[in-house]
């Protein structure tokens, strides 16, 4: 006899849905975490960031969000082919 929490189960493992790698594949992410880190300690424009942001209400959490995805754009932009910036910017 099956329990209903079992026949859930082997309803969910049969539709067998494809795992979606994220962008944090390889450990970015600690990477990331830390850069941002050192930034809202030395980084003059992040830290007047922090303060903005502090004052706004803002959590340390959601700040922190932020800036990761901001360090990500960066480094994305730093990343791209010459050809491809070139061509962004004119």
């Amino acid at each position: 006899m099956t329990t209903p929490y079992r026949a859930h189960r082997l309803r969910n493992d049969q539709r067998q849905t494809p795992h979606k790698p994220t962008a944090a594949t390889g450990g970015s992410t600690p990477a990331i975490y830390r850069t941002v880190i050192v930034r809202m300690r030395f980084h003059q424009p992040t830290i007047d960031y922090v303060a903005r942001r502090t004052a706004e209400g803002k959590i340390k959490r959601e700040i922190i969000r932020c800036l990761k995805r901001y360090v990500i754009r960066e480094v994305y932009h730093l990343l791209r082919p010459p050809h491809e910036r070139t061509s962004a910017t004119s």
